[in-house]
């Protein structure tokens, strides 16, 4: 997920009256980024209007434990005064290259540097420790891509060294070791990218393989990390043409629904990878059109900017013109819910 800010944006005009149950629904399919380091204006409005379901955190967010502390606890003061659920807060704190949280917060070299499940283990029980401490819920990690030998892979300093048997294992401990200590996990970035080699930040990568291939090795860790009850599974920016012709994987009705959900039989929660990213090249009415009808979760909106608002009408409209919208927006709603009341006690 790219850090880089995005300043224009349409302001907090008054939105126009909507069901306030839909307008619920809408909102809490949405993660957001913002600017800034406290409870401002901004995140006001995306709490209380736009009423979404989670925030995401990045370096220009974080200053100090006790700002952080504070700023979590006051967006969830504010989110229950507003009468919503508690929000997720998210951060990608995978250690080494990326890791939004440094020092005096405890920095670990990554999992490329990660070779056994104690290792693993010492890594999710300290980070899910250190970050339930600001007030944190939810970690955009474990990566679980495989990395095959000689190649250049846009992973090979995120991803554990090895193959799809040992990515399970020390994938799935990080999983179980930070979900047991009140840290949310996300599995990334499914059906598997450990192949590709361009950075879906500046370009949209095209992975042409076939299915039984990714079968037999990229899909296993996500297998694993289905039986391990892995919160969520955030999927890739990739363009996968032997799978899905027309649609990278985050905007693909068949591989999120029908090899995600259908074929692995996963039934937590997916997300997609930060729409705001150069891969994705439709309009952000298309993605979210794309984004429901695949039977997807979370959209993840990293930056401030019109496509927050763009978004949470255009769910609005699709749940209220389309009984079938309607149908899968409850699905997701209560697999957020449940999500939610397992983790922060709604």
């Amino acid at each position: 997920m790219n850090e880089t800010k995005i300043t224009a944006f349409n302001g907090y005009d008054p939105l126009p009256e909507y069901d306030p149950g839909i307008a619920r629904m809408a909102g809490q399919r949405l993660m957001l980024g913002f600017d800034g380091t406290t409870l401002n204006q901004e995140l006001k409005f995306i709490i209380r209007k736009i009423k979404a379901g989670g925030i995401i955190l990045f370096k220009p967010n974080i200053e100090s434990p006790d700002q952080l502390t504070r700023l979590c606890s006051d967006v969830q003061a504010c989110a229950a005064d507003a009468g919503q659920p508690p929000l997720f807060i998210a951060v990608d704190q995978e250690g080494g290259v990326v890791a939004r949280l440094k020092h005096p917060f405890t920095e670990f070299a990554g999992n490329p540097h990660i070779h056994a499940k104690g290792e693993a283990h010492h890594f999710a029980k300290i980070t899910a420790d250190e970050l339930s401490g600001v007030g944190i819920n939810m970690n955009m990690a474990p990566a679980m891509d495989v990395v095959p030998d000689g190649v250049d892979s846009i992973m090979k300093d995120r991803a554990f060294k090895g193959d799809a048997k040992i990515v399970s294992e020390l994938g799935c401990r990080v999983i179980k070791t930070m979900q047991n200590n009140k840290i949310m996990a996300v599995a990334k970035h499914f059906p598997g990218i450990g192949r590709t080699i361009k950075d879906s930040h500046l370009f949209l990568p095209k992975l042409d393989i076939d299915i039984e291939t990714l079968k037999a090795t990229d899909m296993k860790p996500f297998e694993a990390a289905r039986d391990a009850d892995v919160t969520g599974i955030m999927l890739s920016h990739i363009f996968y043409p032997q799978l899905d012709d027309t649609w990278p994987a985050s905007l693909s009705p068949y591989i999120a629904g029908g090899l995600l959900r259908d074929k692995l039989g996963y039934d937590g929660l997916v997300l997609t990878d930060d729409l705001d990213m150069k891969a994705i090249k439709h309009d952000i009415k298309t993605c979210v059109r794309q984004i429901m009808a695949s039977r997807i979760d979370l959209v993840l909106i990293c930056h401030k900017g019109p496509n927050i608002r763009v978004a949470w009408e255009e769910i609005i409209h699709l749940l209220t013109s389309d009984p079938q919208f309607l149908a899968l927006g409850k699905e997701s709603m209560d697999r957020i819910l449940g999500v939610k009341k397992k983790y922060l006690q709604v």
